[in-house]
């Protein structure tokens, strides 16, 4: 499965290779999916994306299918059920932050912001395709710091410019993939259609 030319981080590992061809770098536009993935790219920090990645799964089922709806009605009990499931990162600061996020996100939604909007309005709702070579690659942008200086504006946590970058990386609004990766040219093709 990893016999393309592609971008050196996810090396041989299959679950790694499968998430860069199929996940990292498509534009994502569904405000549930992106949440989910910016409350991962939170628990993230400190750690590997690999290490979430092996426990999306069991995030997914202890977390409501990141419902934002379900997420926000979750209350202490909720939280000490998370802290004592083995298949999560067991961060309490982390998993309250999730919650509150919940709760940030359907406020704005009640306000009339849909939060897909929220992200994309950034950068004009379009992706925008980077052409860098491994090593080129920054962790952090203007566009990253301001988005993050935006996120915790409205009380997110855990979404510092570099966890920010990630985030947008992973969602396709920059294509980082590298200009030798047979996936550079495909998302670019994706971002053409928006």
């Amino acid at each position: 499965m990893c016999d393309k030319a592609r971008c050196p981080w996810p090396k041989t590992d299959p679950l790694y290779c499968a998430y860069h061809d199929e996940e990292w770098g498509v534009p994502e536009y569904d405000p549930r999916a992106l949440w989910e993935k910016l409350v991962l790219d939170g628990f993230q920090a400190g750690l590997s994306w690999i290490t979430i990645l092996r426990k999306r799964d069991a995030f997914r089922a202890a977390f409501a299918g990141f419902d934002p709806e379900k997420v926000a009605r979750f209350g202490d009990a909720d939280i000490e059920r998370l802290m004592n499931d083995p298949g999560i990162v067991r961060s309490r600061a982390k998993i309250v932050s999730a919650v509150e996020s919940a709760r940030i996100t359907l406020d704005l939604q009640e306000k009339g912001t849909n939060f897909a909007d929220f992200i994309w309005a950034i950068q004009g709702h379009k992706p925008i395709t980077n052409h860098y070579d491994w090593g080129e690659i920054p962790t952090e942008t203007k566009t990253s710091q301001e988005m993050a200086k935006l996120l915790k504006s409205k009380g997110y946590k855990f979404c510092g410019p570099v966890i920010v970058y990630a985030f947008m990386q992973a969602v396709g609004m920059v294509n980082d993939h590298t200009t030798a990766c047979f996936r550079h040219a495909e998302i670019a093709d994706m971002a053409k259609t928006r």
